[in-house]
C-alpha cells in the first residue's frame, strides 16, 4: 500500500492510500480456495470445480469483499502507522473510475484529537450549597400527595353534578351511527374539569344525577391519535351509575396504610429521603458546574471542528424543540436564532471539557469495569420490547462507537466523582431558592448566551436547556473516535470524547432500531 500526505493543517489531515491490484487478487485468489471445497456442481466432483468456473460464479461477490476488507486494513494499518487518535469518523471515498483489475486509490480526510496535557488536579477548591430538608416540606409534599390520592364518596340522592365531583358512567359512542373501536365502557370514573375526555365531553354532564341517561355529541379533536376518527363527529350514550364527592384528604395512619404502608412514620420517611435525594441531584449539579469553570477558565485550546458541529446541531435540536413547545414558536425560534453563535461557543466549551475530564480519566487509569458496562447494556434494553431485547445487545457488543455512547456518561461521572474526592470541598446551607439561584448564576461568561435588554421572553426562550444545562460533552473510553453527545436537561454534561472508529456514530437505540429492534 502507497500513502500519500495531502493535508497537515492544524488538526486536519488528509492522505490518499492506493491498494495495488495484485493485492485485492490475491484475497479473492485466497477465498477461491478456502470456498472450493464447498461447492458442488453438476459434472464435478466435491471440490473439484475448476477455479475459471468458481471465479465465474462467485467473483464478482468475493472482488467486492476483498475491496472492502482491504479498505478496512489499510485505514487501520494508516491510523496505526501515522499514530492518529481521529475525533470522529474518517471521511473515507474510492475513486468514483476504480474497476477490478485496476488499483484501488481512495482519499482518507480526518480531524484528530488535539495533544491535550493532563490538566493539574492541585487545588481545586469547590463550595457545596446543601439544602436541609424541614420538616414542612415533608408535610407540604405528604398534602401534594394526599391530592394526587382524593377519595371519594356517594352523594346524596338527586344530588346534581359538578365540577370536581366524579361520575360512574357506562357509555357507548358511535361515528355515523356505528359504534368504534375503544368508545364503549362500563363503570368508568371520570371527574368533571379533569379534562381526561376530549372537549365537550365533560361539560354535557354537568347537572346529571345518579341514573340519568343522556345523549352527548362532540367533535373529535383535527390531530386526535386515532386518525380514522380525528375530525369527525360523535355521539355517546351515557348512563350515570353513580355522582359522588370528593372525600377529606388528610394524611393520617389510615392514610398512610390506604398508600400501603406501615404506617404514616415510613411514609414520611420515604418522601424525606426523596426531597433529599433530589436535594442532592441539585447539591452535585451545582458542584460540577464549579468544577467545570474551574477546569475551562485554565484551558483554551483547539478542538476538532466536526465535534464542535455534531455537539452544536444536539443544542439546536433540543433548542428548536423547546421553541416549538412554546406559545409562540415562531418568536421562539427568532430569539434562539438570534443566539445561535452564542450556542456555538457553548458547544465548543463542551468538547474542550469533554477532552480534559477524558485526559484526566486516562491519567488517573479511571475505567468502567465489565460488570457496570453490562448492567448498562441491561437497562438500556428494557426500553425495548421483550423480543428486541436479545438484538438490542447484540448490537452493542458488535458496534464499539454504541458502546462507548452508552459507557460515555458513566464515565463521565466516575472522573467527576474521583475530582470531588481530590478537592477542596466546604459545605454552607442554603435554601432551595438559594441553591436553584446559584445553579443559574453560576455559568461561565463563555458558556452563557450574551445579555440583552430585558424582554418578556417565551416559554422556550427563558431557561433554554442547553444554556441552563450548560453540560460539556461526554468523554468516553480512550480511543479513536467520538460519539456526538446527547442532550440532557439540568445537569452539566461533558461532550462525548474518544471512542474506536467504526462505520458511524448514531446512538445505540437508534442504530438499534435500524436493525429491527423497537422500543416497548
Amino acid at each position: 500500500m502507497q500513502i500519500k500526505e495531502t493535508t497537515n493543517q492544524g488538526l486536519k489531515r488528509g492522505y490518499t492510500l492506493t491498494i495495488p491490484a495484485k493485492d485485492i487478487d490475491a484475497r479473492i485468489a485466497a477465498e477461491l480456495k478456502k470456498i472450493a471445497p464447498t461447492v458442488r456442481m453438476p459434472g464435478f466432483r466435491p471440490g473439484k470445480v475448476p477455479a475459471n468456473l468458481l471465479r465465474k460464479m462467485h467473483g464478482e461477490q468475493l472482488h467486492a469483499q476483498a475491496v472492502q476488507e482491504a479498505i478496512r486494513e489499510s485505514v487501520d494499518s494508516l491510523m496505526r502507522d501515522k499514530a492518529l487518535r481521529p475525533a470522529m469518523q474518517p471521511r473515507i471515498a474510492l475513486r468514483d473510475d476504480y474497476a477490478e483489475g485496476k488499483d484501488a486509490e481512495l482519499t482518507v480526510d480526518l480531524e484528530v484529537l488535539p495533544e491535550v496535557k493532563a490538566p493539574s488536579i492541585d487545588g481545586i477548591a469547590i463550595e457545596r450549597l446543601t439544602v436541609p430538608v424541614a420538616d414542612a416540606e415533608v408535610d407540604q409534599a405528604l398534602g401534594r400527595i394526599a391530592g394526587q390520592n382524593k377519595s371519594y364518596t356517594d352523594a346524596k340522592k338527586g344530588k346534581k353534578a359538578e365540577n370536581g365531583d366524579q361520575l360512574i358512567i357506562d357509555f357507548v359512542g358511535r361515528t355515523d351511527g356505528v359504534e368504534f373501536a375503544g368508545g364503549k365502557a362500563e363503570d368508568a370514573a371520570l371527574v368533571l374539569g379533569s379534562g381526561m375526555f376530549i372537549p365537550g365531553f365533560e361539560d354535557q354532564l354537568t347537572g346529571v344525577k345518579a341514573g340519568d341517561a343522556k345523549t352527548i355529541t362532540v367533535t373529535f379533536p383535527a390531530d386526535y391519535q386515532a386518525k380514522d376518527l380525528a375530525g369527525k363527529d360523535a355521539e355517546f350514550d351515557v348512563t350515570v351509575k353513580a355522582v359522588k364527592i370528593e372525600g377529606e384528604s388528610k394524611v393520617d395512619e389510615d392514610f398512610a396504610k390506604s398508600m400501603g404502608f406501615e404506617g404514616l412514620g415510613k411514609l414520611r420517611e420515604l418522601v424525606r429521603g426523596q426531597l433529599e435525594q433530589e436535594m442532592g441531584g441539585l447539591t452535585r449539579t451545582q458542584m460540577k458546574r464549579a468544577l467545570l469553570d474551574q477546569l475551562a477558565a485554565g484551558h483554551d485550546f483547539a478542538v476538532p471542528g466536526q465535534m464542535v458541529e455534531a455537539e452544536f446541531e444536539q443544542i439546536w435540536a433540543q433548542l428548536e424543540q423547546e421553541a416549538d413547545r412554546s406559545d409562540d414558536p415562531a418568536a421562539s425560534r427568532k430569539e434562539i436564532e438570534a443566539e445561535k453563535e452564542d450556542y456555538r461557543r457553548i458547544a465548543v466549551r463542551r468538547v474542550r471539557l469533554g477532552l480534559l475530564l477524558s485526559e484526566i480519566g486516562q491519567a488517573n487509569n479511571i475505567q468502567v469495569t465489565g460488570q457496570e458496562m453490562g448492567m448498562l447494556v441491561q437497562q438500556a434494553a428494557q426500553q425495548y420490547r421483550a423480543e428486541d431485547r436479545e438484538r438490542f445487545v447484540e448490537f452493542i457488543q458488535n458496534e464499539p462507537m454504541a458502546a462507548a455512547q452508552l459507557r460515555a456518561p458513566l464515565y463521565e461521572d466516575k472522573v467527576v466523582d474521583f475530582l470531588f474526592d481530590k478537592a477542596a470541598i466546604t459545605d454552607r446551607e442554603v435554601t432551595r431558592e438559594e441553591l436553584e439561584a446559584a445553579i443559574e448564576a453560576d455559568e461561565d461568561t463563555e458558556a452563557k448566551p450574551a445579555k440583552k435588554a430585558p424582554a418578556k421572553k417565551t416559554a422556550a426562550a427563558k431557561k433554554p436547556a442547553a444554556a441552563k444545562a450548560e453540560k460539556p460533552a461526554t468523554p468516553a473510553k480512550p480511543a479513536k473516535t467520538a460519539a456526538p453527545a446527547k442532550a440532557e436537561k439540568a445537569a452539566a454534561k461533558p461532550a462525548k470524547a474518544p471512542a474506536k472508529p467504526a462505520k458511524a456514530a448514531a446512538p445505540a437505540a437508534k442504530a438499534a432500531k435500524a436493525k429491527g429492534a423497537k422500543p416497548a
